[in-house]
């Protein structure tokens, strides 16, 4: 088992206290996992991405789309053929059910999905709230208070 010390890094840093789970996650998947359905993340714009997923032979209402937990889950279910009827010499169009899960940062929303061609295209967009977006503090300057006017106020 690997484990590693993150001390350093929340000595220099401030609520990123999720950062330990995410690693913890990417280093106990398991390196045997499968490949299966290949995929593509693409960065359309700075705050834009696009994942591709092959998913020929699904049809559009064999795939589910869920966003839960800061995470978007992608699952195929391949409704009763009629494969049993046929015989294949040859099958390598693979359309077993599958399970994909993306771990989304927060503030990346899911604005739209379109299924052609056997691809799957998932659209994402970061949308940083007003609140969260950096904005300039002015700072004040302390102004010299007249002493005759601290002597000429009435303290008790």
């Amino acid at each position: 088992m690997r484990t590693l010390d993150l001390t350093p890094l929340y000595r220099a840093s401030v609520g990123f206290d999720q950062i330990a789970d995410l690693m913890d996650r990417a280093l106990a998947s398991d390196v045997g996992q499968s490949g299966y359905p290949p995929y593509n993340i693409e960065k359309t714009d700075d705050d834009a991405w696009r994942i591709s997923i092959a998913v020929a032979g699904f049809a559009q209402d064999d795939l589910s789309i869920e966003v839960k937990d800061r995470a978007l889950v992608v699952t195929a279910r391949k409704a009763e053929d009629d494969s049993e009827e046929r015989t294949f010499l040859h099958r390598g169009i693979a359309t077993r059910a599958f399970e994909r899960r993306f771990t989304l940062a927060d503030h990346v929303k899911v604005t739209g999905a379109s299924h052609a061609d056997g691809m799957l295209h998932i659209d994402l967009v970061r949308e940083v709230p007003e609140a969260l977006k950096p904005r300039r503090i002015e700072i004040a300057s302390a102004k010299r208070q007249d002493a005759n006017l601290i002597e000429g106020t009435n303290v008790n």
